[in-house]
């Protein structure tokens, strides 16, 4: 639309920018953007509603904060609040400071890698360098593991043992990180955990998903006792475990079939303690793993 440059009212470019202190170039900018709509006189030049004064401001408001010029679009035509705008931006550079953060460990991790192991740590933290990939391949490991797991008990058992990147890791930490990630690619691991789950190979079970349920239940009254450091022995946790494996089976508990589980996997594998160490190191919390062991120490002690 075309106005008469001398229509009353109206603000050429060079007052908007003497009234609000916004370079003419970056009005026209705003304008090119849709930030501003301004009118264009007979002669093709720029004119704007007095209203224009306000909203100027208030992009140069909004932009001083950081926001982009599609957050500031959104505020300006009241689709989101800005509240809701300034939310978004801080979750934006929280995620951008958590990247920094692992890349900044990462690379510490690199220069203070002894001279003999160097090679090997690089290697190492190149399978992490994307830390959200590496966390998905975690998740990846155990989902193929446990397939028949209900999806309830797969994310709470992703939750606990699963651990994400941390967000302000240490140079240690990152390192840690990466042996745990690099650990799943041993074609070995998978089956060793596989067995410590299932106690034998899973074609004998006829009902996984209720024995992994079960199993989570024995892990979850094993927790407080590894807290607080209380030795394995017979008792409602071990009732619990083997009512989940006669179940599941279609069994009864016998002296036999309690052996059959002592059997059923090679809990002394080194990969399996690794693995489990790894993770604790990480949660800082118990885990699986460790439930798991007393599980079968007190099992052990049934049989004596």
């Amino acid at each position: 639309m075309t106005h008469n440059t001398r229509r009353e009212g109206l603000v050429a470019i060079g007052e908007l920018s003497r009234r609000t202190g916004v370079p003419v170039r970056t009005i026209r900018f705003y304008c090119d953007a849709g930030l501003l709509r301004p009118h264009r006189s007979s002669g093709g030049h720029r004119l704007f509603d007095p209203i224009a004064v306000d909203r100027l401001r208030s992009i140069r408001r909004l932009r001083a904060l950081g926001l982009g010029l599609n957050a500031i679009t959104t505020v300006l035509e009241g689709t989101v609040s800005l509240t809701e705008a300034v939310a978004a931006e801080q979750a934006a550079l929280d995620t951008e400071l958590g990247e920094i953060m692992w890349r900044r460990a990462t690379l510490a991790a690199a220069r203070d890698a002894p001279a003999t192991a160097r090679t090997r740590r690089l290697d190492l933290l190149a399978t992490i360098s994307d830390r959200h990939d590496a966390h998905n391949n975690l998740v990846t490991f155990w989902r193929q593991l446990l397939a028949p797991a209900p999806a309830s008990v797969f994310d709470a058992f992703v939750t606990m043992n699963v651990p994400a990147p941390p967000a302000t890791p240490t140079p240690g930490q990152v390192v840690t990180y990466a042996e745990l990630v690099g650990a799943t690619a041993d074609p070995a691991l998978a089956p060793a955990i596989s067995r410590q789950l299932w106690r034998s190979d899973l074609t004998g079970i006829r009902h996984p998903r209720e024995l992994l349920a079960g199993i989570a239940d024995a892990c979850a009254m094993v927790d407080p006792l590894l807290t607080t450091r209380t030795p394995p022995r017979p008792g409602p946790e071990l009732d619990c475990f083997l009512d989940a494996h006669t179940t599941a089976r279609n069994e009864r508990d016998t002296p036999g079939f309690r052996q059959r589980l002592l059997l059923g996997a090679d809990d002394s594998d080194p990969r399996l303690h690794r693995y489990w160490e790894l993770t604790g190191a990480i949660t800082a919390t118990t885990t699986a793993g460790a439930a798991l062991r007393w599980l079968r120490e007190a099992l052990a002690q049934s049989r004596s």
